[in-house]
């Protein structure tokens, strides 16, 4: 995924080093490229390459650039291969129009062969390069900048969401998105666009969201939103509280290493979202169905969301992958409630997914990003009270989400009981952190490793789940977490000698059934990592290693607890493995294409 930035300053002042602060620190988002483009002396000035943020500043000193407005971008490869020219922002052949795109525009093809014909002339593989050529055509046609951006997603088919200037129309940024983020921040010293809040924390906590079709249009003077027939929308003003400095390292290594730290907290704020929740609970009323609809890390909470709601209030509760949840539509109604997860909000599959849910049945979002698409399309909003997570595997947003649903599950159930042992974890996870050293060494062991095995049954299941997708998705070890009475029907022939498997056994009803999954992988030459009570003398005797948990923890409670050591073993192995943590090859953090 990509990261789009737009700044102009109310004074004339240079705007390069403030658009290439803001860019920055998108990063997270994943990027191959950096590139800006400013406006001075009725020319569009552009630096842009491929590589690494500061690589490419050194090379081209990307803060050297004339112009108080302007647009930058970092670039996730999707259509052309990482290169200076495939790189943002593009141009029409004139230079007369340049424009930062985030999203994919699936009919470029059609487009681009049309306009080939009509005489333009690309330079780039891209699917972006169609929209300068669009823009500039229609500005030839006589229409302004801001309907010349609106004839233009008239053509174009697919996700976006797109900054342009022209020379033609100098001091304006005209801005639009569909299905994918972009928030307009209200600073004291400009304007500001960008993909996330991140970007512009610095320098704007007021912040409008454009709906789908919106037209944002940019000047020293303010900011208007338009409609799809040109009527001026007036936008509720929404203030961040996040502060800059929650969204820097703050003297860790690395944003996950931090964000790993900052789970205790993440737990804590978002229990005080009690109150809501009985609200959204009450106007809900009566249910005969959940339906929990998600990808990736909020998959795995959501299979923790169907284990409790099941158990605690009896109610049929489904899972399903948001890229395959039309397939399961038909079966929605007005007793369902369909409960989408979500960090970012933007998620593009779930978006789709909630569309049609909305037309049977009443939806909750649980995010973490206030303002974003979910929030403004669902029913109902549980906000996670994360703060903003940078790394792109996700840590504290995955407890935040669990905290969520455990407080869904136990108010939906009237279990004072755990809502009681809720109150406990913060302190348990802080308690699992203390161990850092003890599981950094730990994680030395196993540099050698090219397979890992993730083991739990019931409530600890998802927790395997979760486990292995870290490993995979930060140190590029194969991990596969597999409920442990599965072993038997085929992943027990996979298991060597010296071979990883890790094994999550809380106290409680499945201890004794999982500590026989335990004795076969080990009686076939297993090396087994155990995360179970501490002072647990029959784990420590048949395990190779265990990570002790207080034992105070139970099972109901464990996924909340247990994942931190699972989190914390994966960013070790990865650091041994000389891998960055934070920006992981070929992932980003918001997926907002299909």
């Amino acid at each position: 995924m990509c990261g789009i930035v737009g700044c102009i300053l109310k004074k004339d002042e240079d705007v390069a080093p403030i658009l290439f602060d803001c860019i920055s620190k998108l990063e997270y988002r994943g990027y191959d490229s950096i590139g800006l483009a400013t406006f001075s002396q009725n020319k569009i000035h552009i630096k842009k390459d491929k590589g690494k943020i500061i690589e490419v500043d050194n090379k081209l000193n990307l803060t050297d650039m004339p112009g108080s407005y302007g647009i930058a971008h970092v670039r996730w490869a999707t259509h052309g291969d990482p290169s200076k020219m495939n790189s943002h922002p593009h141009v029409d052949e004139e230079n007369t129009v340049a424009v930062v795109h985030n999203g994919i525009i699936e009919n470029y093809l059609e487009i681009k062969e049309k306009l080939t014909l009509e005489g333009h002339v690309f330079k780039s593989e891209t699917d972006t390069e169609v929209i300068p050529h669009l823009i500039q055509k229609f500005m030839d046609e006589k229409f302004d900048l801001e309907h010349a951006v609106r004839k233009t997603i008239e053509v174009i088919e697919g996700a976006y969401a797109i900054a342009a200037i022209s020379t033609k129309e100098p001091n304006k940024i005209v801005a639009t998105r569909k299905d994918s983020p972009l928030i307009v921040g209200l600073g004291e010293n400009g304007y500001y666009l960008a993909s996330d809040s991140p970007a512009i924390l610095k320098y704007a906590k007021d912040i409008i969201y454009p709906e789908k079709g919106e037209i944002v249009i940019v000047d020293r003077d303010g900011v208007i939103v338009h409609d799809e027939f040109d009527n001026v929308v007036n936008k509720e003003i929404e203030t961040i509280n996040w502060t800059p400095e929650m969204a820097e390292k703050e003297g860790y290594d690395h944003f996950m290493i931090k964000e790993i730290n900052e789970q205790g907290i993440a737990v804590t704020n978002t229990l005080t979202q009690k109150e809501n929740i009985q609200e959204i609970i009450d106007e809900v009323g009566d249910l005969q169905r959940v339906c929990f609809v998600a990808c990736g890390t909020s998959y795995h909470a959501s299979l923790t969301g169907k284990y409790l709601i099941e158990s605690l209030a009896g109610i049929p509760t489904d899972v399903i992958l948001a890229s395959e949840f039309k397939y399961s539509a038909n079966t929605l109604n007005d007793k369902t409630l369909v409960i989408f997860i979500s960090q970012s909000g933007e998620t593009a599959d779930s978006l789709k997914a909630l569309d049609v849910a909305n037309q049977t049945s009443k939806t909750l979002g649980i995010v973490n990003v206030a303002g974003s698409a979910i929030t403004r399309r669902a029913d109902y909003v549980i906000q996670t009270q994360a703060g903003p997570e940078i790394g792109v595997a996700a840590t504290k947003t995955y407890v935040a989400q669990l905290t969520s649903i455990y407080l869904f599950a136990a108010l939906l159930s009237k279990n004072n009981e755990l809502l009681n042992e809720l109150e406990k974890v913060p302190a348990f996870i802080d308690e699992v952190l203390e161990q850092d050293k003890f599981i950094k060494d730990l994680s030395k062991r196993y540099n050698y490793a090219r397979d890992f095995f993730y083991l739990g049954r019931g409530y600890s299941y998802p927790t395997a789940l979760e486990g292995a997708l870290k490993l995979k998705e930060i140190s590029y070890i194969h991990g596969e977490g597999y409920a442990a009475g599965e072993l038997k029907h085929g992943p027990l022939a996979l298991i060597d000698e010296g071979i990883p498997v890790v094994v999550i056994i809380p106290p409680g009803d499945n201890y004794r059934k999982t500590m026989s999954n335990l004795e076969e992988v080990k009686s076939r030459g297993a090396n087994v990592l155990a995360l179970g009570a501490a002072g647990d003398e029959s784990l420590k005797a048949k395990a190779d290693v265990v990570i002790p948990i207080n034992p105070d923890v139970k099972e109901i409670i464990a996924p909340l607890v247990y994942i931190v050591p699972l989190q914390l073993i994966a960013y070790y192995i990865t650091l041994e493995k000389g891998h960055d943590p934070d920006k992981p090859k070929n992932l980003a953090k918001c997926v907002t294409v299909e």
